[in-house]
């Protein structure tokens, strides 16, 4: 239990945005006293980045920043965002990429789609193919743009552009056939399917309680209008629609285990009413025989934060 006296933990994700704010509100001291604030910002900046660089410098000559530490600090979502502003993240763009792909590919796959990374290219741009259907999902275009694009942003901010092809534009034009950008194909989508665009049909919320849970936690909380049921197994969260696909009951007093005779990050998510079983990292699907799968929601994390997305409809 926190004790109330207890400091509170920063908002990482709106220092960015402060800073933003306090440099805009010094512009009313005229241009000289903006670019001066700028200045102050870009000193500070460098001063933290160079200290930071020689810090793992010296971690280095001392024979300890092996494989195990530079997975961990890139494990970590605020250590890793702060090397990336500083360009010291020990992962090259196209390993993040990959890595983002593997976080939203059980949520894609509960969906029947699974995405393919082709290439970064010099000029930043990731090249990616769509397998799959998402047929059954009236929101295609939407949950697509969520969980890939969002995903790949958020681990390589630096890309310029994303480029997708399907299966479709294959069989069309060939092998070599031309890549579509990622704007055009959710606009088909849209037209294919009817889905609503993206001011109506999905929204990404910040969910307070979330950082700070522990791995075999489970959490139930509302997410603007919409009850989500969250567990962490290590450092990976999933999110689901917070209903047992059998009973149709919340998720009250639910608990995350190991798989019996599974493997080390096995983990099954137990229905405490029905006492069905849930495979997490399988996007929820039923492990009783029955065929059912929970609702799985796409989740972000920018190292201080967590984000989850919901339906427009349920959104604050």
């Amino acid at each position: 239990m926190a004790r109330e006296d207890a400091p509170a933990t920063p908002d990482w994700r709106t220092t960015g945005e402060r800073i933003d704010t306090l440099i805009a509100a010094s512009s009313s001291g005229g241009a000289v006293a903006r670019e001066r604030s700028e200045e102050l910002v870009r000193l500070v900046a460098d001063f933290y980045g160079a200290g930071l660089e020689r810090l793992l410098d010296l971690v280095h000559e001392q024979g300890r920043l092996d494989d195990d530490v530079l997975a961990a600090l890139a494990g970590d979502e605020l250590v890793a965002s702060v090397l990336l502003v500083h360009g010291l993240h020990p992962y090259g763009v196209e390993t993040r990429v990959e890595q983002a792909l593997e976080s939203v590919r059980p949520y894609l796959g509960s969906h029947g789609g699974d995405v393919e990374l082709l290439a970064v290219t010099d000029e930043g741009t990731v090249r990616l193919r769509l397998l799959g259907s998402c047929d059954g999902c009236p929101s295609s275009s939407v949950t697509l743009k969520l969980a890939v694009q969002g995903a790949v942003e958020a681990a390589a901010p630096e890309i310029t552009s994303i480029e997708v092809e399907t299966a479709a534009d294959e069989e069309s034009a060939g092998a070599a056939g031309p890549l579509v950008p990622v704007d055009s194909l959710f606009a088909r989508l849209h037209a294919e399917t009817g889905a609503p665009g993206d001011d109506d049909g999905a929204s990404w919320e910040v969910v307070p309680e979330l950082p700070g849970l522990a791995s075999g936690a489970v959490a139930r909380v509302d997410v603007g209008r919409m009850p989500v049921v969250v567990c962490r197994v290590g450092s990976d969260l999933f999110a689901f629609e917070d209903r047992c696909a059998r009973c149709e009951q919340p998720f009250e007093g639910a608990t995350v285990a190991r798989r019996l005779g599974g493997g080390a990050g096995d983990a099954v998510l137990r229905c405490a009413g029905c006492r069905a079983h849930y495979d997490v990292r399988r996007a929820g699907v039923c492990l009783d025989g029955d065929g059912v799968h929970l609702a799985p929601l796409p989740l972000l994390s920018d190292g201080a934060s967590v984000s989850v997305s919901v339906p427009a409809a349920v959104a604050p």
